[in-house]
């Protein structure tokens, strides 16, 4: 990119094609010194890494006070269709869509419609069928589903083995089937085990308490509100269809298509949401909290509610693990969201992994600076099946993560205000 082209980057709305990715950036006011040479390094460093790992598609915002900083748009949404992946592209944000379920929550509790302390039994008595070798069933509460130590195992239908049976349950009924073949794994509120299933209960309480399916619910008190006009649950409107980005499974160099438009079924509230990253970008803001529009943001819940979820509650990892690597330091479970340290700052964070697309997002309450990324490729080795592995999807998050972390999100600490 000639100095040229990066004058007009930063100073002009502009879209400009580099190696297969589309840089966007609104204008605005001045940037801190470095930042300019700085995101044009990342954006070298982003798409080598695509490249290099096979990722067909990926899009990513990077958001400061409220400002557009960077977005790019990476390789192809569709590789059938050589449809190229732009603003409007349409990820699956998978686990990510908890959070939204843990607003919902607090929404109905500042409304005075539950409280976390409450049994879940109050409000889903046939888990009153679950085996707890630890206690009652009625001890488990709210809260406990929210910070994921409520004893429940990780998967949601962990029976399935066959192509013909559903992507996940598409019923609540055969679900609650199985909840006398079910056990508590551990004492509930003695550790951290990451649940999908105890979700899955938290979006039948927001089911029972409105009257409303959990999409209805969604979209009625957190999408609309924040104008996420493209984003949607599971199969896709037929308007948007033109922008659902297509996933894929990458073995070595074998890519095989994920099922398009999987639906999740009654565990949509587990991890259901569709969106482009120019609508996450808006609930990024919602996040970090914005003075021009807080009235409306505190309609969608109360700034002193949300900050309460960014508080650790239990850490992830008992203390018998190894120490942590020189970039992680303890990671704690809020009330659906993670509480993460890396390079000596603090971050409100969460990812998904669902169906061969990834996504995460992570914002830094003291510099107000976040970032979502998403990808439309689930990438291992050849001969690895560790998803973590090197040369895998997983591994080349954790490295954008990291340069994201050291070379640019610096540049914004308060000091360089």
């Amino acid at each position: 990119m000639s100095a040229k082209h990066i004058a007009c980057f930063f100073l002009v709305s502009s879209t400009i094609l580099l190696g297969g990715v589309t840089l966007r950036a609104a204008p605005g006011a001045s940037q801190p010194r470095g930042l300019k040479k700085a995101l044009q390094d990342f954006h070298d460093f982003y798409s080598k890494g695509l490249a290099e790992t096979g990722i067909v598609g990926s899009s990513i915002v990077l958001i400061h006070d409220n400002r557009l900083i960077d977005t790019l748009n990476y390789g192809l949404a569709d590789k059938e269709k050589a449809i190229r992946a732009n603003d409007h592209t349409i990820y699956h944000w998978a686990s990510i869509t908890k959070t939204m379920t843990g607003i919902a929550i607090m929404q109905l509790r500042d409304r005075g419609l539950l409280r976390l302390e409450d049994p879940v039994t109050k409000y889903v008595p046939e888990l009153r069928e679950v085996h707890n070798p630890f206690g009652d069933m009625d001890e488990i509460t709210i809260k406990q589903l929210m910070t994921h130590s409520a004893g429940f195992r990780s998967a949601t239908w962990p029976w399935k083995d066959k192509p013909w049976q559903p992507f996940e349950p598409l019923h609540w009924q055969q679900l609650a089937a199985m909840f006398p073949y079910t056990e508590i794994e551990f004492k509930p509120g003695s550790q951290w085990s990451y649940s999908n299933l105890g979700i899955v209960f938290l979006g039948r309480i927001i089911e029972l308490l409105t009257a409303d399916d959990y999409e209805v619910y969604i979209d009625k008190n957190i999408l609309k509100p924040l104008e996420m006009y493209e984003s949607y649950f599971d199969s896709t409107p037929y308007h948007l269809l033109r922008n659902r980005a297509q996933s894929y499974f990458l073995k070595g160099s074998d890519l095989t298509p994920a099922p398009f438009d999987a639906n999740t079924g009654i565990t949509v509230s587990n991890g259901g949401l569709n969106a482009p990253i120019s609508d996450f970008a808006k609930y990024l803001n919602f996040l970090m909290g914005d003075p021009k529009k807080q009235d409306i943001y505190d309609i969608i819940l109360k700034r002193i509610s949300l900050e309460e979820m960014f508080q650790p509650v239990l850490p992830t990892a008992p203390e018998s693990q190894p120490a942590p690597v020189e970039e992680v330091g303890t990671e704690y479970q809020g009330l659906i969201f993670f509480i993460e340290q890396h390079f000596g700052m603090r971050f409100i964070a969460h990812s998904g992994n669902q169906n061969a697309f990834i996504s995460s997002f992570y914002y830094q309450q003291d510099s107000r600076t976040s970032y979502a990324v998403a990808y439309n490729t689930l990438a291992t080795p050849k001969d690895s099946e560790n998803s973590d592995s090197k040369g895998s999807t997983g591994t080349l998050d954790r490295e954008i993560r990291s340069y994201l972390f050291k070379r640019i999100f610096p540049l914004f600490a308060p000091k360089n205000k």
